[in-house]
């Protein structure tokens, strides 16, 4: 048996389409072209390619991006003095800062300052509880890519047992409300997990973002497991992610790529929050 490769970039292509045709219509009816901001902190190299995939995406379905860059010793007032500023322009319909951020500076403050109607990440603490209640309206891009891809691929997690090897506010946590929404059987693992095999061995399905590479080979998974990596780690060979792909394509029913699996799909995910946070603010000033 040899694991089908999820290709990341078709099921993308399918969604930016369907984004296109909706934003064709929403244009029509609210006389606005959709615009988001990105606050950029610094030059991280990995940080520039996804904004320019992004921006690349942008363009093609219809919505206008553009970069507010800042050098890496930025105070953090000075952010977030911006973000209330974009916060109150009725010009920009989305915000989103790009992650990581020096240091210095607080994800969680940064996180919370955004406005939840303008918030495309959906890190905020009320769209974040959203999530959480199962009122799933602007979900982390991540957790939105790894559903986006079981439902392309017909996969009912529905009593599934599954694994997430990341339990950060990004990825983990988040994901891990999103299939208990869906009733399947969650395990978060993490670096303090004592014995990753015992969990990953009886998992269904094993999603894996620790940002190690190769600690996923056929040893962790069972025969015909899905393996959605989400690791995304430079190295000086080029991108990879957490699964030897190698060995675990021998033993998996289902794998994704990296690159070309999660990423493109979560890229398309940032897109489909960028138009609610357009229809969200669209909807305000229309009760106006």
């Amino acid at each position: 048996m040899t694991a089908t490769v999820v290709n990341g970039r078709t099921i993308a292509q399918a969604i930016r389409k369907k984004i296109t045709d909706e934003l064709l219509s929403l244009k029509t009816q609210y006389h606005k072209n959709p615009v988001v901001m990105t606050l950029v902190v610094g030059k991280e190299p990995s940080s520039q390619l996804y904004l320019k995939l992004r921006d690349a995406a942008c363009t093609e379905v219809g919505i206008i991006s553009h970069h507010m860059n800042f050098d890496g010793k930025v105070s953090e007032e000075t952010i977030l003095k911006t973000i209330r500023t974009l916060n109150a322009d009725a010009s920009v319909h989305g915000i989103l800062v790009q992650y990581p951020v020096p240091q210095h500076l607080s994800q969680e403050t940064l996180m919370q300052a955004i406005a939840p109607q303008k918030d495309v990440e959906g890190f905020h603490p009320i769209n974040l509880g959203r999530t959480l209640l199962g009122d799933e309206h602007l979900v982390p891009c991540t957790p939105f890519a790894v559903l986006k891809i079981l439902e392309s691929l017909q996969v009912d997690v529905k009593g599934k047992d599954v694994v997430i090897v990341n339990h950060s506010n990004v990825v983990g946590k988040p994901l891990a409300a999103l299939l208990l929404n869906r009733n399947a059987t969650v395990s978060i693992c993490h670096v303090f997990t004592k014995d990753l095999k015992q969990y990953t061995q009886n998992a269904d399905i094993l999603i894996t973002g620790a940002g190690v590479p190769n600690l996923i080979t056929k040893e962790h998974i069972k025969d015909q497991a899905i393996v959605i990596d989400v690791g995304i780690i430079q190295t000086k060979d080029g991108v990879c992610g957490d699964v030897d792909a190698a060995s675990v394509r021998s033993k998996a029913v289902l794998l994704t790529p990296v690159p070309g699996g999660v990423g493109p799909v979560t890229i398309a995910c940032a897109l489909m929050n960028m138009v609610k946070t357009y229809k969200n603010y669209m909807s305000i000033v229309k009760k106006r």
